[in-house]
Order: structure tokens, then C-alpha cells, then sequence
């Protein structure tokens, strides 16, 4: 009879222990991961992030950058950690919907092994070039490439970025011939286009504004289906001359699959929460991209049909990663 009420006690016990955990998350630091180099595009909206999403969870967000191999390095990190809600990341387009075709093996499943949790951003790229090209336009740019085939280089963050599968697309739909150069992160990329070592990038507006506004680089358009409340005078790239084309970004949270629900209902609400920070909206009110929020469900959708739709541009333009 004891031993049965005591086993009762322990069923009761570990029954109730995981709702008490998740009533007492979070008690310590969590860990951001960013899947790209610091002064990446994600690296950025990361470091805005993290005290504001510190404020309403009243514990530190650390971030800690995991680049390379093709952003998977990062993302691999968050979906093989504990789901306790300690370990979360920088969830890109790049990661989570256009990687995954350009990859043979990813070393996790982004359906199974990750945890949505909320959009952060939706944005733009900027497609600028070296102020040293004699180029001002994106008809003078089609012109210029098509007259110098294989001489000019886009440069991009990082195989499988969105800069990468943009220019991909740019090159497909406009007949030109530009050689593709990955980097290790948007900052290197745009160090050496403002050298003029590369002539091309379409690159994340919160990594390229401040030198586009400057004039270190030449802005051309921006990459959306509308214009920029950055940029509202720089049309569109579809608006500049290439019907149809559209290549807009977003990044978001994820967290490893398996986190308790009362966690996730935590973490949502507070990104949702440090997204409307009067910090957060005049930073990227400089920008020039918007702040997202929403569901788990909301950014789960984001995910499939972007995912859906980056597989068809891959598959058309022939870009892969070997």
C-alpha cells in the first residue's frame, strides 16, 4: 500500500514538475543564436533584439554568433539543443527557406527538428553598386552587364543568402551573365563594394543603409513588392524595368522543437512585445524595413510558402551550393 501511494506521489510529481518549470522560465540568461558573422543582416536585427526581449523575460538575451556552412552551422546548434527555451535563434529566409534547396543534406529537418516562434522583420534587400560603375539605373545595369559579360561580381553574405538566390534571379530574368562571390557576412561584402574589388550586391537594407545614404555605395532599388518607407524614392526593382521580380526578406525566432507550450507562449510574447519598443521602431524606422510579430502559426506559414516558392526560383536558375 505504500509503495503504491509513494509511487502515486512520484507520478503526481513528475506530472506537475514541468508546469512548474515553465511557470518559474526563465531563471537565467538565455542564448540567441545567429547563424551568420557579426555586422551580418541577421547579426543586426539580433543585437536591436536582444534587450528589448530581455525587458519582459527579465533575464539577459546573450547573443552568440555560429556562421558558416551555408547558415546551417547556427541553425543546426538551435535544433539539437535542450527545448527548455534557453537556447533560441535567429531563424532567416536564407535558413529556413532557401538553404534547404540548395543543400543535398541538411544535418536537421526544419519541419521537425524547429520550433517557430515569432517574426521579427520583414524587409527589403538593396540593390546597389560600386560608386566607381558607370552605372545609375537598373536598365543601365542589364545594358552594362550584357556589353561585359562574366566581368561583373555580385558579392553576397553567404552562399544561400538572400542576396545569392537574388542575384540568381536578377541574372535569369535579365539574360546577363554576373559572377556570383560569397563572403563571410554582409559587412566583408560590402567593404570590398565600396572598394570597388566587386561591382554588384543586392544586400539586407539594416546591413547596407547607412552606406547607401552616405554614397559609398550607389543605390539602384530595392528588392519588395512595394517601395521602402526608407527609400520611398528608389522604385522596385519590378518598377525599374524587370517585371515580376520580387525578392523580399524576413527573419525571425526559433527555438528547438519540443518546448513546453506555457514557453512558447512566453518567448511569443515577448518578441511581440520588444518589437513595438519605442527602441526597436525608430531603429528600424531608419532602416527602412518593418517590424513583423504575429503567431507561432503566422511564422510556421511564412516559412512554408516562401519555402515553397524560393524552391521554384532555385530550381529554375540552376543555383546550388556544392
Amino acid at each position: 500500500m505504500r509503495r503504491a501511494a509513494a509511487g502515486l506521489l512520484l507520478a503526481c510529481a513528475a506530472a506537475v514538475f514541468p508546469a512548474c518549470a515553465a511557470a518559474q522560465y526563465p531563471d537565467r540568461p538565455l542564448r540567441l543564436v545567429v547563424p551568420q558573422a557579426p555586422g551580418s543582416a541577421t547579426d543586426t536585427v539580433a543585437r536591436i533584439l536582444a534587450p528589448e526581449m530581455a525587458r519582459p523575460l527579465g533575464q539577459p538575451v546573450v547573443v552568440e554568433n555560429r556562421p558558416g556552412g551555408a547558415l546551417t552551422i547556427g541553425i543546426d546548434a538551435v535544433a539539437k539543443a535542450a527545448p527548455d527555451g534557453y537556447t533560441i535563434g535567429m531563424g532567416p529566409i536564407g535558413a529556413l527557406a532557401i538553404t534547404r534547396h540548395m543543400v543535398a543534406k541538411l544535418p536537421y529537418d526544419i519541419e521537425r527538428d524547429l520550433q517557430p516562434v515569432a517574426l521579427v522583420a520583414r524587409g527589403h534587400l538593396l540593390l546597389a553598386v560600386t560608386p566607381s560603375l558607370p552605372v545609375h539605373s537598373v536598365r543601365e545595369l542589364i545594358d552594362y552587364a550584357k556589353k561585359n559579360p562574366g566581368k561583373l561580381v555580385n558579392a553576397s553574405s553567404s552562399n544561400g543568402s538572400p542576396g545569392h538566390v537574388a542575384g540568381e534571379m536578377f541574372k535569369a530574368m535579365t539574360g546577363t551573365d554576373i559572377v556570383h562571390v560569397p563572403y563571410k557576412g554582409g559587412a566583408m561584402a560590402i567593404n570590398d563594394l565600396i572598394a570597388g574589388h566587386v561591382q554588384v550586391i543586392f544586400e539586407s537594407l539594416n546591413s547596407i543603409t547607412p552606406y547607401a545614404r552616405s554614397g559609398k555605395v550607389r543605390a539602384l532599388a530595392v528588392s519588395g513588392p512595394r517601395r521602402s518607407p526608407g527609400f520611398p524614392d528608389l522604385p522596385t526593382v519590378a518598377e525599374a524595368g524587370v517585371a515580376g521580380y520580387e525578392a523580399s526578406t524576413w527573419t525571425g525566432i526559433i527555438a528547438p522543437a519540443g518546448l513546453p507550450p506555457a514557453v512558447l507562449a512566453k518567448l511569443n510574447a515577448a518578441v511581440n512585445e520588444a518589437i513595438r519598443s519605442p527602441i526597436f521602431m525608430d531603429r528600424f524606422a531608419l532602416i527602412g524595413d518593418e517590424p513583423a510579430g504575429g503567431t507561432p502559426a503566422d511564422f510556421a506559414e511564412t516559412i512554408r510558402r516562401d519555402s515553397a516558392r524560393w524552391a521554384e526560383v532555385i530550381r529554375r536558375s540552376g543555383a546550388r551550393i556544392d
